[in-house]
């Protein structure tokens, strides 16, 4: 009797086992979409609730893959959110930088996704022309243990500014910087490197209609 009993109770177990072992897998539905050019994708959701417990995915070294990379240090890629400093957007711009490119409403900012993917590439295309001599003498050495490169200069722009980027450089890393939450042009130099941003023309002037 209880040969017969032991014996049902692994057949059981076995053919539990398989139906677990061999369930179909459940069809992969992905819910962000990337269109391999530079400025032609539908990422990131302006839903939160899309980036709850997710990770931002990998663009590459594109240009698209610089923003998005920028965009998820800086706001998990939020384009409505203000930080606590008033810094605004996907990119958190402070509004003199959106001022300075034409942009004066900070709700239409907030509420237009284009209008913020335009104003990170005019102010890339600023800094890019501001840093154009340092991005030429300075690409490729090494300063304060960082390797240069034109990425990384453009985010350490983005996050304080061509000027500061300027004085870190020129002074061999003894003109320090960071921003209000502790972050470091040092710190954006690294991380940023070696992405791609030739393609990015530098402008004096960008006004964003």
């Amino acid at each position: 009797m209880i040969n017969k009993w032991m014996f049902y109770s692994v057949l059981f177990f076995v053919v539990s086992a398989s139906s677990f072992y061999f369930k179909p897998l459940e069809p992969y539905h992905p819910k962000k979409t990337l269109t391999d050019v530079d400025f032609s994708y539908q990422l990131p959701s302006i839903k939160i609730v899309d980036y709850q417990h997710q990770n931002m995915p990998f663009l590459g070294k594109r240009f698209v893959g610089f923003k998005e990379a920028i965009a998820a240090k800086e706001s998990l890629g939020q384009y409505k959110l203000v930080n606590s400093l008033g810094y605004m957007g996907k990119y958190q711009f402070g509004i003199s930088a959106l001022n300075f490119i034409g942009i004066k409403s900070k709700a239409v900012f907030l509420n237009n996704p284009m209008l913020q993917e335009d104003a990170f590439v005019a102010l890339v295309s600023i800094n890019k022309y501001k840093l154009a001599d340092i991005i030429r003498e300075y690409k490729g050495k090494t300063v304060d243990g960082v390797r240069i490169t034109e990425s990384g200069l453009l985010a350490a722009a983005h996050l304080g500014g061509a000027q500061s980027v300027r004085k870190f450089i020129t002074s061999s890393g003894k003109k320090k910087f960071k921003d209000g939450y502790g972050t470091t042009i040092k710190s954006y130099l690294k991380r940023f490197a070696g992405y791609e941003t030739h393609n990015i023309p530098p402008k004096e002037f960008v006004k964003i209609e």
